[in-house]
């Protein structure tokens, strides 16, 4: 029995791929050779309805694979998916009005067209009457700021704008599942700061589910608030974007702002970050000496005019979890 509040079910998930080997010409061409590689091994994690999840991992971790079986794009060579109840590679028709897809490197704009015109055959893809469509289309135009956007051939526009039009575009018929693959790879720091306010209001507002690839950690604290990490096809870590911080952090960054030009801080557990005139950036292993015992021996060197303690990057987070990953990997051979 479907659970009616789950609306991404993963079980035992599983993707092969035959490669060829490298070989000689002659040899590839007459007896060529293939092995077999696992893209995506045994993943399992539920999302439940109006969630919105972030979905990273490094270079060849599996992200895009898994998006393009959970979207009905590849078949897995085992294991099960539902998306609200229907298997995305057997009942495509009708889970094609259940989800919105994003593809970061892959637009579904027509290039040469206005946004405008692609929204229309849209329109028609999806069955949408007259009157729904131009209400929603009016609606998300608006949220977008991209009355000015959808008038112009896509060619035209940057890839910030684009991206914009190509979000309204998977949107327009109001998918209960949204899959961003990548969203705002190349973009500007403005700009991905817009498309990241953009969907997570639009999320918030339709309870629109959200599965959110991306290498910009960024995205995932802006948008989503769990995050599932995975590493050669194998989850690594489900959790609360908050429980990831603090279950991961083993540093803080003090900033130090001095009256004298400069202090002599020689404490084991201390690493230089950042060394100006009456100013310091450290970075404290809490494992071996307290934030309380540095500021203390700082204080004790020169009066403070300001004092800033921070958590590191969720960047840096995440490079432990790999690390991590690997260590175990390496003790267990």
């Amino acid at each position: 029995m479907t659970n009616s509040s789950v609306a991404i079910d993963v079980n035992h998930l599983k993707k092969s791929f035959r490669v060829r080997r490298k070989s000689g010409f002659w040899k590839g061409l007459v007896s060529p050779v293939y092995d077999t590689v696992d893209a995506v091994r045994d993943l399992s994690f539920t999302v439940q309805k109006g969630e919105r999840v972030a979905f990273v991992g490094p270079n060849g971790a599996g992200k895009s694979t898994t998006i393009k079986m959970l979207s009905g794009i590849l078949h897995p060579t085992s294991g099960h998916v539902a998306i609200n109840g229907f298997t995305p590679w057997i009942d495509r028709k009708k889970m094609a009005y259940q989800i919105g897809t994003v593809f970061g490197q892959r637009s579904q704009l027509w290039y040469h067209l206005p946004a405008g015109d692609t929204f229309e055959l849209l329109s028609y893809a999806y069955d949408m009457d007259r009157g729904t469509f131009q209400s929603r289309m009016t609606d998300l135009v608006d949220k977008f700021d991209a009355g000015h956007l959808i008038e112009k051939p896509v060619r035209q526009l940057s890839l910030g704008e684009r991206m914009r039009c190509e979000i309204i575009a998977s949107l327009l018929h109001r998918p209960s599942v949204l899959f961003l693959d990548e969203p705002t790879v190349g973009l500007d720091v403005v700009s991905k700061g817009v498309i990241r306010d953009l969907v997570k209001a639009a999320s918030e507002e339709d309870g629109t589910t959200v599965l959110l690839t991306s290498h910009d950690t960024g995205d995932m604290e802006r948008v989503c608030d769990r995050v599932i990490v995975i590493d050669h096809g194998q989850l690594v870590t489900d959790q609360k974007v908050k429980d990831l911080r603090t279950g991961y952090i083993r540093e803080k960054i003090v900033t130090l702002a001095m009256k004298a030009p400069e202090i002599a801080l020689d404490i084991a557990g201390i690493r230089m970050v950042e060394k100006k005139p009456h100013h310091l950036k450290l970075a404290i292993d809490t494992r071996q000496i307290s934030v309380e015992y540095v500021l203390q021996t700082a204080m004790q060197a020169s009066s403070l005019d300001d004092i800033t303690v921070e958590d590191p990057p969720t960047e840096d987070i995440i490079k432990a979890i790999y690390s991590g990953v690997k260590s175990e990997a390496k003790r267990s051979v």
